[in-house]
């Protein structure tokens, strides 16, 4: 009786008959087994070259150079102000002097001429010569100027009481009120101030 030849079972390498196709054992078949062996053996060596060739890829620095001049140059910034138009320069509206930067004496004549405008209904001309007098408040004419540009008063409405107060108390004719206006040395009205006043009389 002559001994068969053995060889193992490509799955659970259990002693089996030569050329026999599927295990008694396991009951893997032996062609299709190899051939699945083999297959994933070549791919498993693909995938070790892919990754070789990646890893080389990565550390020639040439290759790396070209790579971050790529970058730099898609993250460089666009200067946008290079493509609009320069804004116009604009002059800054020159500033009016600081209340501070005024004097006091400025102050105190200003004040003054306001008492005499707004509540004696004095004429422009008459308030001015009177913070002047040295009979009167005695300010230089700086000062005086001064608060004659800064005061806030309606001299046509003055001249108006004016001439109702000498029409009305006095009794005085129109043109006796309009030449008592405008005398150098009564009110001091200009002619169309006393004009003015003259004609809305009531």
């Amino acid at each position: 009786m002559t001994n068969k030849k053995m060889t193992q079972c490509k799955a659970c390498e259990k002693d089996i008959g030569k050329g026999v196709k599927k295990c008694v054992h396991c009951g893997k078949d032996q062609r299709n087994f190899f051939m699945r062996h083999k297959i994933f053996t070549g791919f498993l060596a693909f995938i070790l070259i892919v990754i070789a060739v990646s890893v080389n890829g990565t550390d020639n620095p040439e290759v790396a150079d070209d790579n971050q001049d790529i970058e730099a140059e898609e993250k460089e910034p666009v200067n946008e102000s290079e493509n609009e138009p320069e804004a116009e320069f604009e002059q800054e509206p020159e500033k009016e002097p600081e209340e501070d930067a005024v004097s006091r004496e400025f102050k105190s004549a200003l004040t003054k001429a306001e008492l005499y405008a707004n509540t004696m209904y004095m004429s422009k001309k008459g308030v001015y010569d009177q913070l002047v007098s040295e009979y009167g408040e005695g300010f230089p004419e700086d000062a005086a100027q001064y608060a004659i540009d800064n005061v806030q008063a309606d001299w046509k409405e003055n001249a108006l009481n004016k001439a109702t107060t000498y029409a009305n108390e006095m009794a005085m004719s129109d043109s006796a009120v309009y030449d008592q206006l405008i005398s150098a040395h009564g009110e001091q009205f200009t002619e169309e101030e006393a004009q003015y006043a003259v004609d809305n009389l009531n």
